[in-house]
């Protein structure tokens, strides 16, 4: 009899045991993404290069002030300072990277079969993933953008050529920066959970954010279609890089802002997806 009852006890004990509270969930992911050694290096390249690349060049236009032209002072946008896409561009790979490593690094792994033995709600699981790591990347990527505007407009200060924050166009660039981040880390985590595995991952990310954009330009309506639609085109529109072209079909403010957010909606929603209706 004895043989008989414990299983059945065992079950009632299983059964009554609680689901897991979304408050938890979310505990366990800031764990997992605290727990890659990769966060880590990410986060120290978005700040160093985020900070160092916009003080080099409002340092270089600081110290070249005095021999630029008056036609050449007329057309400077300090603001192009602060965020220098070539400094950015190591922003949005380190950005983009964390969010591919924290899914395919989970199914590399085989970690997402635990954390689906575990909690069986993979929806769940995944918005949780989904909140951890848009939260941790907008707090880093207003702490970023903020820091390279004001030490930019700073440095520039000396030669009352920088910009105040009410300036036309200021405020935006640096809240399109600030958002930037979150953008490329849920980019990562749809391609991630559709990959799922950690190298390619990364190099598919880098490829949607970086590469594709090169491979369309805005001459023709098609081809500007679908630069216009991607998240790196959508955030040099945003901060108005004077070396954006506006010429052929350019995107408009708007439009880029609709951008912006279409990304990480549609990313996170296939990330879902893809995760709900594919075995680990």
């Amino acid at each position: 009899m004895s043989t008989l009852t414990e299983p059945a006890t065992a079950t009632r004990r299983r059964t009554a045991e609680p689901a897991a509270r979304f408050r938890d969930l979310l505990a366990a992911e800031w764990i997992k993404l605290w727990s890659l050694r990769s966060t880590y290096g990410s986060m120290a390249l978005i700040a160093v290069s985020a900070v160092l690349f916009s003080a080099r060049a409002a340092l270089a236009d600081h110290h070249n002030w005095p021999s630029y032209s008056a036609e050449r002072r007329a057309w400077f946008d300090p603001i192009h300072d602060a965020f220098p896409e070539e400094g950015w561009l190591f922003v949005i790979l380190a950005a983009g990277a964390v969010g591919a490593v924290l899914i395919a690094g989970e199914y590399a792994s085989g970690q997402i079969r635990t954390t689906f033995a575990a909690v069986p709600d993979r929806r769940a699981v995944m918005t949780a993933k989904v909140v951890v790591l848009a939260a941790v990347m907008l707090v880093v990527g207003v702490l970023a953008a903020t820091a390279s505007f004001w030490l930019s407009q700073a440095i520039l200060a000396d030669r009352h050529a920088g910009a105040s924050i009410t300036d036309p166009g200021a405020l935006r660039a640096v809240a399109a920066s600030a958002l930037l981040l979150p953008v490329c880390a849920l980019t990562g985590l749809g391609i991630g959970a559709l990959v799922r595995y950690t190298a390619p991952a990364i190099v598919t990310t880098t490829a949607v954010l970086l590469l594709l954009p090169m491979a369309f330009d805005n001459r023709h309506r098609w081809t500007a279609a679908i630069h216009n639609a991607l998240p790196v085109p959508a955030w040099e529109r945003l901060v108005g890089n004077p070396f954006v072209g506006l010429d052929g079909h350019p995107a408009t403010i708007p439009d880029s802002w609709a951008v912006f957010a279409a990304w990480p909606v549609v990313t996170a929603l296939v990330a879902m997806a893809v995760v709900h209706s594919r075995e680990p």
